[in-house]
């Protein structure tokens, strides 16, 4: 009887081992499915941070903008950033601003990182929860000290996890940054008024590379 125990006891101690080896590899998974997105733009931003001035505006925006196309759901920014406005709007002023913000997106994240002086980015371990949206926490920092939290809102979709805010030091939103600002626009000028003045915005990022 002893034997049948011990027996027992061992085989009840791995049967927890496999399922606490299961439980911890699914989370890390899910982890590294939401963080994913959030290292490839990481890894986009360092590459046209070193590419610096010896590159021009054109060539780093080519470079990052297909990574913020796989990155971000800059469809449902807009939408977010529009409100309730946007279904009124006819389809060619949709397509249009969708175009435009896209295009703004980007030349903006080429003005803003377009130097390189040993920064790295740090992905926190733990992804929170708000809601149905994951957050990923992240820090840009110098090699000398100091830095920036940045932290991303992702939102699971067909095609996986997509950004669909920025959090700067972990509290302004860059969503409601720009509702407020372009719900003015968007009040004087319509969707049409709109897609201009983020045409204009992205001329001046590029020096007219872009537009």
């Amino acid at each position: 009887m002893s034997v049948t125990s011990s027996e027992g006891r061992v085989a009840l101690r791995l049967v927890l081992v496999i399922i606490a080896l299961a439980v911890g590899w699914s989370r890390g998974s899910l982890a590294s499915e939401i963080t994913a997105p959030v290292e490839q733009l990481h890894a986009g931003l360092i590459s046209i941070m070193k590419a610096g001035k010896t590159a021009s505006f054109r060539q780093r925006y080519e470079t990052i903008a297909p990574v913020i196309g796989r990155t971000f759901d800059l469809e449902a920014i807009l939408r977010q950033v529009v409100g309730p406005r946007w279904a009124s709007l006819p389809t060619d002023q949709q397509a249009a601003l969708a175009d435009a913000f896209r295009r703004y997106t980007i030349a903006s994240y080429v003005a803003n990182f377009d130097s390189y002086s040993g920064q790295y980015f740090d992905v926190a371990p733990v992804v929170r929860t708000v809601g149905n949206d994951r957050v990923v926490g992240t820090r840009i920092a110098s090699p000398g000290g100091g830095g920036h939290a940045l932290d991303y809102v992702m939102r699971q979709e067909a095609s996986g996890w997509k950004v669909v805010d920025v959090l700067v030091e972990g509290a302004i939103s860059r969503v409601a940054s720009q509702r407020s600002e372009m719900r003015s626009l968007l009040a004087d000028g319509g969707g049409a008024g709109l897609a201009v003045s983020l045409r204009q915005k992205t001329t001046e990022l590029s020096g007219g590379l872009v537009q």
